[in-house]
């Protein structure tokens, strides 16, 4: 079972060669899901403290200081492999999973975001994923009442047989409930809580540790846990109760490597040793073995440690809300994790080996060959047709046809809606957060550095549109196969530009996920490198962030930030066929002063709409804010004489829109960085001036345009 290095190392440990039970412990938590082996030395090079950091990596969630009392929880997972399985009870128990993780910290979950990225959806097997993905996460997070905020949605080529499904969640906690799942004394219980243990999800964690095969779909799915959104809420409430009264010294949700993996870090994060009761486990299906209680990933399962005089007492909480709960182990001073089974121990590992004996390291890495820029497109005769056609390519279209399953509104915290730069939470007073997520796969594959800062940069200019500065970050880093020395490259080029930007921005990275072998040996391709982040901000008011779109006749619009000839990797690049030349986007060193003048330009009031410039460029960027009244824009002092495409579409990184009736209080607002009036507000279309080129479009043909995602799947 052990890969033969493996082996040979915990049987010169263990003085012994484990028996197959142990090498199941070890196999799982010594994956590279669990273990983080090709990545830990790197993840090191990562800020993660800061003035408001109370808990940062290695828990189940990061805890960061919010004001008044009050605490967030922030976590960040990956359910990938699963999704390609079983496209809905993935989603399903990915959202499941990245909850529970919230709950046992001692916080309520209060937002969700899901950055999502599918093949092309003119394949049929590509549009049932996509179909289902959303219904696996829309049916899960509506259940428990948990609002789906803010997500991304990218289609390409390399996601056909590895679609990549990230979700981020948010809890709230009052400070002195929060617990860890650092276990705290020996003597005291261990309690396991929810649904029953069955033979669903065995092995996932090893599972997500290897690439997709043609033959996933039957061979794997034993692999896959099936979610129960309803035994999840009872499960979210009984532990908040348990918590709520004191019961509760640390807790651990069931994830990866289920049992084994809760129980064993829990203790070994004490300095602690376990003895598991396998027997005690309440089980769902007749004849499970020991290796199957412990490795089973069945959902809707919390691991409590409780002092002995209230164990009762949870117990009771737990018949309370319907859920079984059984007494199964104690902390021991010895620092042994053994596992009885019928009389007999079936298992005893010294609990430090299991949890922090895999070997990590770095693995060999190669810059690939340069890429050629290559030739550029030939300027389309008619610029306005291009426009619409990015402007309904699937990548830049509205996603509301996504969104519109979700329920954004439940708790009644939602400012800002999905569909707009960044989902703002109202959390206490008028004070509250802001929330952006995704990355762009494209940048990062032509230029990883900076596509790893770019990832940063333009979910902070999200936040900042909208008034709030970046206070956290959570990171799913999904790649290929760290084997291949050009894949490992990429790896290591874009976590160097991800810490980069995120401490020039003084963002401490707290918390996140890996996800390697995200392949197909169907299409015989790796994902591109898709560095995905969580952005977490504070706002001071709520009811200060500006509107996505053009509000009012004749304000005067202003283009933030510097536009370069910077097309590689660009949307409109893609539809021209274009998938790998062009001068990938860089970050401009300027960058924080920019998000900090439009932070203060937003708080300032006097902007009646903001919104950031990316995928799609200037162009899109104009059309998405024409929602209901067009623009009238002069481009002439813009781009330094670049061709009309390229101004219309570089998607150079830290630039904005934004409009006001007080221009000239802006102006002095933004002096500090590039800004140019470019516009005014008005009329019933967008029209665009440049030299040598005019452009109209009437704002019913760009709503239009905007919605060929919703059209499709309504067809």
């Amino acid at each position: 079972m052990l890969p033969e290095n493996d082996l040979n190392i915990v049987t010169k440990e263990m003085g012994r060669e484990p028996n197959l039970v142990e090498q199941g412990c070890f196999l799982n938590l010594w994956s590279e899901h669990c273990s983080y082996r090709s990545s830990a030395p790197l993840l090191k090079t990562f800020t993660t403290t800061g003035d408001r950091v109370i808990i940062g990596p290695g828990d189940d969630a990061a805890i960061i200081r919010f004001g008044n009392g009050w605490a967030l929880a922030v976590g960040m997972e990956s359910h990938n492999h699963p999704s390609y399985v079983d496209p809905y009870n993935g989603a399903a128990t990915g959202v499941g999973g990245i909850v529970r993780d919230i709950i046992s910290m001692g916080a309520r979950p209060i937002a969700l975001m899901d950055p999502l990225y599918f093949g092309p959806l003119d394949n049929p097997k590509n549009l049932y994923l996509f179909e289902h993905i959303i219904e696996g996460i829309a049916g899960y997070g509506n259940c428990i009442g948990v609002p789906v905020v803010r997500g991304e949605a990218l289609f390409d080529e390399s996601y056909s047989g590895n679609p990549l499904v990230n979700v981020v969640c948010v809890g709230l906690a009052r400070e002195e409930n929060i617990v860890t799942a650092c276990a705290q004394k020996a003597g005291n219980k261990l309690v396991l809580m929810g649904s029953t243990t069955g033979r669903d999800g065995l092995g996932g964690a090893s599972f997500a540790s290897r690439d997709l095969s043609e033959s996933s779909e039957a061979e794997d799915r034993p692999s896959i846990q099936i979610g129960d959104p309803f035994t999840e809420k009872l499960v979210i409430e009984a532990t908040l109760e348990a918590i709520g009264k004191g019961y509760v010294k640390s807790c651990r949700d069931l994830g990866a490597a289920g049992l084994a993996g809760a129980s064993s870090e829990m203790a070994s994060k004490g300095n602690l040793g376990m003895n598991i009761i396998a027997d005690n486990v309440i089980l769902r299906e007749t004849g499970m073995t020991p290796y199957e209680i412990l490795i089973a990933e069945s959902q809707e399962r919390m691991l409590l440690e409780v002092e002995p005089q209230n164990v009762q007492a949870v117990l009771d909480i737990a018949e309370k809300y319907d859920l079984n709960g059984s007494m199964i182990g104690e902390l021991t001073e010895e620092l042994t994790y053994t596992v009885e089974f019928k009389g007999e121990i079936a298992a005893d590992i010294p609990v430090k080996l299991l949890t922090e004996g895999a070997p990590t390291f770095e693995r060999p890495s190669s810059e690939p060959a340069p890429r050629e820029e290559g030739e550029k497109p030939e300027i389309p005769s008619d610029l306005k047709m291009a426009i619409l056609d990015v402007l309904s390519s699937h990548n830049v279209a509205s996603k509301k046809w996504i969104y519109r399953q979700y329920d954004h509104e439940v708790q009644l915290r939602t400012v800002a809606k999905p569909g707009d730069d960044a989902g703002i939470l109202r959390i206490d007073g008028n004070e509250g957060i802001a929330l952006s997520c995704g990355c762009n796969p494209k940048h990062t594959l032509l230029d990883p550095y900076q596509g790893g800062k770019g990832t940063v940069t333009e979910n902070a200019m999200n936040l900042a549109v909208k008034g709030a500065y970046g206070i956290a970050l959570v990171d799913c880093l999904n790649f290929g196969n760290p084997e291949r020395p050009d894949i490992y490259w990429q790896f290591k080029q874009a976590i160097l530009g991800l810490g980069d930007a995120a401490r020039e921005l003084s963002i401490p990275v707290v918390g996140g996920n890996v996800s390697l072998y995200n392949e197909s040996e169907e299409f015989k391709t790796a994902i591109a490198p898709t560095p995905s982040i969580g952005l977490v901000g504070y706002v001071e008011d709520v009811t200060m962030a500006p509107s996505g779109l053009f509000m009012n006749e004749g304000d005067t619009i202003f283009l933030v930030g510097i536009t370069k000839d910077e097309l590689g990797g660009s949307e409109y690049y893609r539809l021209k066929g274009i998938k790998e030349n062009g001068k990938a986007p860089e970050v401009p060193e300027n960058a924080p002063l920019i998000i900090e003048s439009l932070i203060r330009a937003v708080k300032s009031s006097k902007l009646t709409a903001s919104h950031d410039v990316s995928l799609g460029g200037l162009a899109v960027s104009l059309c998405e804010m024409c929602g209901n009244i067009g623009a009238s824009v002069e481009l002439k002092d813009i781009g330094d004489g670049m061709r009309p495409d390229d101004l219309l579409f570089s998607e150079s990184y830290s630039r904005a829109i934004v409009s006001t009736s007080e221009p000239d209080v802006v102006k002095d607002l933004l002096k500090d960085v590039p800004h140019a009036v470019i516009g005014f507000v008005g009329g019933n279309e967008l029209t665009i001036s440049g030299n040598g080129f005019d452009i109209s479009v009437p704002v019913p043909e760009i709503n239009e345009a905007k919605n060929s995602l919703l059209n499709l799947m309504m067809e």
